[in-house]
C-alpha cells in the first residue's frame, strides 16, 4: 500500500528525524553502557579494591560525558554508533575478565 499525497510530507518529516533520534538513543543508552563498562573495568586496575571502585565511579562519569559529546560531534549517526562500539568492545573484554565467575558477587 502506497501512501497518498497528504501522507508523504509527514512521512518525510518522520524519516528526516531518524538520525537525530538515533543519536539521542546512542547518547543516552550507549553512554550509559560505556560508563557501566568503564566502572567494572576499573576493577582490573592494580590497586586496592576500594580505590578501584572509586576510580571506576569517577571514570564512569567522564566516559558517559565523553560519549554524549562524541555522539553529537561526529558527522553521522552511523559514525556515532561505530565509535561507541569501538570503545565498548575493549572495555567489555576487560570488564569480562574481572566479572565474578558463577554469577555470584
Amino acid at each position: 500500500m502506497r501512501p497518498d499525497r497528504q501522507q508523504r510530507p509527514a512521512l518525510r518529516r518522520v524519516l528526516a528525524q531518524g538520525p537525530l533520534l538515533s543519536r539521542i538513543v546512542a547518547a543516552i543508552g550507549g553512554g550509559y553502557v560505556l560508563g557501566a563498562l568503564a566502572s567494572v573495568a576499573a576493577l582490573a586496575l592494580p590497586m586496592d579494591k576500594a580505590q578501584a571502585v572509586l576510580a571506576g565511579l569517577m571514570a564512569s562519569f567522564l566516559v558517559y560525558a565523553g560519549a554524549v559529546v562524541w555522539v553529537f560531534a561526529v558527522r553521522s549517526a552511523t559514525r556515532a554508533w561505530a565509535g561507541l562500539l569501538v570503545v565498548g568492545l575493549p572495555l567489555l573484554a576487560v570488564a569480562w575478565s574481572v566479572w565474578p565467575q558463577g554469577g555470584t558477587a
